[in-house]
């Protein structure tokens, strides 16, 4: 497929989705691919603007603070020079602490060690408002008059956000989308993984959990390093859908899950923003309506025409890839009688996955430890039907053997740990693993069904006691764990 170079990279999309609909099928959809490559003899590097956002809330007094002052500092000497660069310390409320003269600074030998001496100079007071720090941020970027000038900010924060609805940094988020990309880190045990996720699926970063205070530096340190490989600073996914589809949602599925709320109209087509771009790889699933008696069964029609548009240096959004379409024929057979993609059915079992890692997460949150024992156990078996081993690790590091012989969420489990699982619950993998790269099932601990996530009453069970489902490994006692 052909495809044109906006400064420095070169876009192709691909999708993936069954060409047939069942009689009385409702729902139609499908997977796009995009790969932005490096176009070759390119050399020329986007203009950047980044916002560096430290909480200096209360709870962050002592060690904690001095530890991210010093990633801070870190963070600021990896820059590299020409950089427009602010900083904001926030806590009930947002200040500018660099640069004192309004807008953003270029970064140079002088304006670095001033921006770190704010930083040092910071104390520790107040309680926490991540909206009004994110608010801040965007009033700053909207200081940079040079059109395609990536705009990324990153944000910590050791705590939750008390000071502020879920309705303000809602509201606030939605100003925000669209106008800068922010990657969120929580900070020790004492935040709330679902606020960071929810910073970061609505500005296109990624949310991680730094529960060693000490290694915030190197986390931002890599952070700046890979903020400086984006090329493009705006891409869309632009939809021209056919009169008798509706567009049901769009959900990135690769490499982390989110969804993709906010939609522009230009010119008859949905515009979905996807955030800036290195060169990589992402996936995303689109999902149509339609009434089954407005398509002619046997009538092979375009669903949808799928196009990529960037924001060029000119800060001009024109097309950055050729079209490709979702063609699709409604049959006469009923629903059953479709054979599902399995792409597709990997998607949907790895979001259930998700679902079922973050219910675990909550329920230990609230005390509620039948319920996240049941979550773990079904998350443990999706896992291993999914072959994620990633995943399927860390469950079982917060795994033990109940009274009853059942798994269940360790009674001793950090916090920490929790916050973290919760947080990569989003992220997902490549593809299918090999079962025989799978972890290795302890012949001590039951059996999880993959399928309805029941566990059984014995470790070396072949078929599943609630729905007959035979393990794959049956007969091989203690070999790998798998649900295909």
């Amino acid at each position: 497929m052909g495809d044109r170079s906006p400064l420095g990279l070169s876009f192709t999309l691909e999708v993936d989705a069954p060409s047939d609909l069942p009689y009385d099928g409702r729902r139609a959809d499908a997977l796009i691919t995009v790969t932005a490559r490096s176009a070759a003899g390119s050399a020329a590097q986007t203009p950047s603007a980044e916002i560096l956002i430290m909480d200096r809330s209360l709870s962050m007094s002592g060690y904690k603070l001095e530890e991210a002052k010093r990633a801070m500092c870190a963070a600021i000497d990896t820059l590299r020079d020409g950089t427009l660069l602010g900083i904001v310390a926030g806590n009930h409320q947002a200040d500018v602490i660099f640069p004192t003269t309004g807008g953003l600074a270029r970064v140079d030998a002088w304006t670095r060690e001033d921006a770190k001496l704010r930083v040092a100079g910071q104390l520790s007071e107040g309680g926490t408002a991540i909206g009004q720090w994110l608010a801040r941020a965007r009033r700053l970027f909207a200081t940079v008059e040079s059109p395609g000038t990536v705009r990324h900010a990153v944000l910590y924060t050791d705590g939750k956000n008390e000071h502020e609805t879920p309705e303000q940094l809602g509201e606030i988020l939605t100003m925000c989308t669209d106008r800068f990309v922010c990657h969120a880190r929580g900070l020790g045990e004492d935040w709330h993984y679902t606020e960071l996720l929810r910073v970061t699926e609505a500005l296109h970063g990624t949310a991680d959990a730094v529960v060693t205070i000490s290694d915030l530096t190197e986390d931002f340190t890599r952070l700046m390093r890979e903020a400086q490989q984006i090329v493009v600073p705006r891409v869309y996914l632009g939809l021209r859908l056919n009169s008798r589809f509706e567009l049901a949602f769009v959900r990135q599925t690769r490499p982390v899950q989110a969804e993709l709320a906010a939609r522009q109209q230009q010119d008859g087509e949905t515009h979905v923003p996807l955030g800036s771009w290195p060169a990589e790889s992402r996936q995303y699933q689109i999902s149509l309506r339609f009434e089954p008696d407005s398509l002619t069964v046997d009538e092979t029609l375009r669903a949808v025409r799928v196009t990529l548009h960037a924001e060029f240096p000119d800060g001009a959004r024109q097309p950055c890839s050729e079209s490709a379409a979702m063609v699709v024929c409604r049959r006469s057979t009923p629903g059953p009688g479709i054979v599902p993609s399995p792409h597709l059915t990997r998607v949907e079992d790895e979001r259930e996955l998700g679902m079922a890692i973050r219910a675990c997460a909550d329920a230990h949150r609230l005390g509620d430890l039948d319920r996240a024992d049941r979550e773990l156990r079904l998350a443990i078996g999706l896992a291993t039907s999914l072959g994620d081993t990633k995943h399927l690790e860390q469950l079982r590091e917060v795994a033990a053997d109940g009274p009853d012989g059942r798994l269940q969420v360790r009674r001793n489990v950090s916090r920490g740990q929790i916050q973290r699982m919760g947080i990569d619950s989003t992220k997902t993998t490549d593809g299918p693993v090999d079962p025989h790269h799978l972890p290795p099932h302890d012949s001590r601990l039951p059996r999880v069904c993959p399928r309805c996530g029941t566990t059984s009453t014995s470790p070396t069970a072949k078929f599943c006691e609630e729905c007959g489902h035979r393990f794959a490994d049956a007969g091989a006692a203690g070999g790998p764990l798998d649900g295909s």
